[in-house]
């Protein structure tokens, strides 16, 4: 230890931090090293990302995290601005600041407005699951703005805007959870959502600041209210749109397993989370396709005894079977499947309904499926070609860096189980 400059240790604080500690004239000394010219720890630098960004961030944290919260602040900071304006509007619709309102009917009207916010909202979307949240907000928010301008209709309007609110509000509590557990490189979703809220307490703060200077100017002004909620509105949804579009998220769902499988069916070319991602579609498509159902009940789909022996007749496996119901592609999973196994026939359903579609893009062995004109046939023969190439597949999904544990894919909580007495 006495040559060089005698290091007996060196420790690193993820990459913003890296110390040696050396043997000098008989005493143990440390030195700071140079990390990638990050600024220390203790520096206003380092104070603010110890604040608002997960400990251990970059590393402790997807590649994605930062240029989704980035634009998640623009979206958050101008959704703010707009909900000022729709505050304002709503205040003054409930009788702030007119003399012939009474205190009673302000109370009532907004005490109304709340509880269809909160109760009825939230019923409503445990029914309803698949609307766009963000575009409800604006919509929401529009209408609380316009609803003073309607005086004998105020009171319904604030109400149905409610609504729409406490929808935004239980949709964007669940797409977090579901980001959360995408962020999160080492178990730290705890340390993620913390620092997300203390972002959200920032961007609230300087909106609080903008909108006191916001007030005064939009006040007894209709038109300049609706020309800042235009504005703003356009920056959140871009703002949305740019964020959700950052994310890569690595779960196969319905929309990203289908991507990649047709195009590895095409070309044999497996594309990586980035690629498959970019190319998921955001909104939902006006495309007509063949629907799917995951996890049905047997019951539901064989009503004669002639169709369960054909099901049971063409199904190659007790783990899943595929059938076919009026316009929609079935599936049932067995008691006993596996992830890998829920994929499988997600898979096998995927080619079952790009046949169905008449899919001009199809693959050879796509195109051989469809000269079977025999249903179960087809169930029969698109399960052996699944079969075939899915060991390859599923290993090249783990090499491109998909997570093949766990999925997105929408199944329902029915199981079958196939008698093994069948022939």
């Amino acid at each position: 230890m006495e040559d060089g400059e005698g290091v007996v240790a060196t420790e690193r604080y993820g990459s913003q931090e890296s110390w040696r500690y050396f043997l000098k004239d008989g005493r143990m000394k440390r030195q700071r090293d140079a990390v990638g010219g990050r600024l220390a720890r203790n520096s206003v630098s380092g104070v603010f990302q110890s604040v608002f960004l997960p400990q251990g961030y970059p590393e402790s944290v997807s590649e994605d995290y930062l240029q989704y919260q980035l634009w998640d602040t623009v979206q958050a900071f101008s959704s703010s601005l707009s909900g000022t304006l729709a505050t304002q509007a709503s205040l003054r619709g409930v009788g702030v600041g007119n003399q012939e309102a009474t205190v009673a009917a302000a109370t009532i009207t907004w005490l109304l407005r709340g509880i269809w916010n909160w109760d009825a909202g939230k019923i409503l979307f445990a029914w309803l699951k698949g609307l766009f949240a963000d575009i409800l907000n604006d919509v929401a928010m529009f209408m609380e703005i316009a609803a003073p301008h309607f005086p004998p209709f105020f009171t319904l309007i604030v109400c149905i805007a409610g609504i729409f609110k406490s929808i935004v509000g239980v949709a964007g509590g669940a797409t977090r959870a579901a980001l959360t557990v995408h962020q999160a490189r080492r178990n730290n979703m705890a340390d993620i959502s913390a620092k997300d809220g203390s972002q959200e307490t920032l961007v609230n703060l300087a909106g609080l600041l903008v909108s006191l200077a916001l007030i005064p100017l939009v006040t007894d002004n209709p038109l300049l209210t609706f020309i800042l909620f235009f504005l703003f509105t356009v920056l959140h949804l871009f703002a949305n749109y740019k964020a959700v579009r950052s994310v890569v998220m690595e779960t196969l769902n319905e929309a990203r397993l289908s991507i990649v499988l047709h195009r590895y069916l095409l070309d044999g070319q497996l594309l990586s989370p980035a690629e498959a991602n970019q190319k998921e579609p955001v909104f939902l498509s006006l495309r007509r396709t063949v629907p799917i159902k995951l996890g049905v009940r047997l019951g539901d789909i064989v009503q004669e005894s002639v169709h369960l022996y054909d099901s049971a007749r063409a199904a190659m496996t007790h783990l899943w079977d595929a059938f076919f119901s009026p316009g929609t592609l079935c599936v049932c999973l067995g008691s006993d499947a596996s992830v890998r196994d829920e994929i499988m026939a997600a898979c096998q359903a995927l080619c079952l309904r790009a046949v169905l579609h008449d899919d001009s893009s199809l693959s050879g062995a796509l195109k051989q499926l469809s000269n079977t004109k025999d249903p179960w046939e087809l169930v029969s023969q698109s399960h052996k070609m699944v079969n075939q190439i899915f060991q390859t597949f599923l290993k090249e999904l783990d090499q491109a860096k998909w997570h093949t544990d766990q999925t997105l894919l929408d199944w329902n909580e029915w199981r079958v189980e196939w008698s093994k007495k069948r022939s």
